[in-house]
């Protein structure tokens, strides 16, 4: 399987590119040599072949080739707004996210969320799902990587939304619309909401609702935080 790497800044064919460090580290774990074929793809939705020019103890040093056609995105762009579960599973939410395409990951600050991140602590963490976001897309093929947002409080982020594209918000509520009967392709962007462990409060869903969210139910059963958003992400990414 060829190797995919994501650089930073723009790719033209014919250049030469000292590849950044952590892009480097993984040539030389996969021992390529001068002369072996690799890709690269710049998070943006190009991508082009390439192929190792030199290699030292810490650099590599690589021909850009010329550009190939990317992996197909998702016919409609999904926002994924989620509470920040606890412990490592936003880990593997944006992981698995990335893989099913989403389009960009909001995390939240909700009532009932367990992970509190603010200043320095919420730029670190945010920097590391990013990461996990271009290694997800390099593993599965697409040449875009989904930008992961700074944590904001839920009402903060309610009150700033601008108005656009089709709004849900997964609930249990009685009146919560079943998934399939919602019609998505033909709403433009969809930017789905879903809360922490023990969902939103009763009060931060009427704000979603009076934002222009539609409550919607993927069933009988309680999902837990980092699997609900997944489970929408991947019906919609299965009708694409």
């Amino acid at each position: 399987m060829t190797l995919r790497l994501h650089v930073d800044g723009p790719l033209a064919a014919g250049a030469a590119l000292a590849l950044p460090e952590t892009a480097a580290r993984h040539v030389q774990v996969r021992r390529l040599q001068p002369g072996d074929a690799l890709r690269l793809f710049d998070g943006q939705g190009r991508e082009h072949e390439a192929r190792v020019a030199s290699m030292g103890r810490r650099e590599v040093s690589v021909t850009v080739g010329p550009a190939v056609a990317p992996v197909p995105e998702l016919p409609v762009a999904v926002t994924l707004a989620v509470g920040v579960p606890a412990n490592e599973r936003m880990d593997t939410l944006v992981e698995k996210a990335t893989e099913l395409g989403v389009a960009a990951i909001q995390p939240l600050e909700c009532e009932r969320s367990v992970l509190r991140l603010a200043g320095e602590r919420a730029t670190r963490r945010r920097e590391h799902w990013q990461a996990v976001a271009a290694a997800a897309s390099e593993q599965c093929g697409r040449a875009v990587v989904p930008p992961v947002a700074l944590p904001r409080r839920v009402d903060d982020w309610l009150a700033a939304l601008p108005a656009q594209g089709l709004r849900l918000v997964l609930s249990l509520a009685d009146d919560a619309a079943p998934w399939p009967q919602v019609a998505v392709r033909a709403a433009g962007p969809v930017l789905a909401l879903s809360g922490p462990e023990g969902g939103l409060t009763p009060q931060e869903e009427m704000a979603a609702r009076a934002a222009g969210f539609r409550p919607v139910s993927l069933g009988p059963r309680v999902l837990r935080a980092d699997t609900a958003p997944l489970a929408l992400l991947a019906t919609i990414s299965l009708a694409g």
